[in-house]
């Protein structure tokens, strides 16, 4: 009898000193910024102790299903419109909105010396297919929507699009050789500073509107230490680093 309670006393104390987190924070995450947070979720295990399940996918899809109450502490989405749209609707904490990456629209094939500065092959058609994510789901679907509009080459490129659901499979479009080329996020052809593949061009900003992509914390994660420590883990110096890394800007 006496073992038992030393050992329930044991147990107590042990609670009380050891990091014991009842669940892993759940954080729906735009598929741009796939590569950049995975690095920021595994330098936050590191150095907090919780521990961090990341769902990445088209932004719109993610917004439908927080609205049809999908259990997400987090939300990090490819654009402002959804998040501001959460805050309208209630389903976040009231100012826990904010920037935290800025993107860039790249035109990219996995060979080199096609895409060249300008956009060439798009201005003189010699391509077979070009891929893009659906505007209607992605932001980087709508910026290179738009570019194409701002280039006049709507009409004359439309019979030979490819939509990806999302910026992930767009890219999947154009590394498997199912299209020639595509617009993709420069994250996702970029690490430590460099584009790592290919030939590549970086869309002038003024072809598009600004890809500002919000954090919220959501609903769910209003009460939960570990959702708000990431989100501030998100603004640090640290994730920063990693984020410029991968070709975003920061405020």
């Amino acid at each position: 009898m006496k073992l038992v309670k030393s050992l329930s006393l044991i147990t107590v104390i042990y609670l009380f000193i050891s990091p014991v987190y009842a669940k892993d924070i759940q954080v729906a995450v735009a598929a741009n910024f796939t590569a950049p947070m995975k690095q920021i979720a595994q330098q936050f295990e590191k150095t907090s102790g919780y521990k961090v399940s990341l769902a990445f996918g088209s932004s719109g899809k993610f917004f439908a299903q927080i609205q049809n109450g999908a259990p997400y502490e987090i939300f990090l989405s490819a654009d402002q419109a959804k998040p501001i749209a959460m805050e309208k609707a209630g389903l976040m904490v009231p100012g826990s909105r904010f920037t935290y990456a800025i993107g860039t629209l790249a035109l990219w094939s996995p060979k080199a010396g096609v895409v060249k500065d300008g956009g060439e092959p798009l201005q003189s058609g010699q391509f077979n297919k070009l891929s893009l994510a659906n505007p209607k789901l992605a932001p980087y679907g709508l910026a290179a929507t738009q570019t194409l509009e701002k280039m006049q080459l709507t009409a004359a490129t439309r019979a030979k699009w490819v939509q990806g659901e999302n910026i992930s499979q767009t890219y999947q479009f154009v590394a498997s050789g199912n299209a020639d080329i595509g617009f993709v996020a420069l994250s996702q052809i970029m690490s430590n500073g460099k584009v790592t593949s290919g030939s590549s061009w970086l869309v002038p900003s003024e072809y598009y509107s600004p890809i500002r992509q919000d954090a919220v914390l959501l609903k769910a994660g209003a009460d939960d230490a570990g959702a708000k420590a990431l989100l501030s883990y998100l603004q640090s110096d640290a994730a920063r680093a990693i984020i410029h890394a991968y070709g975003y800007k920061t405020e």
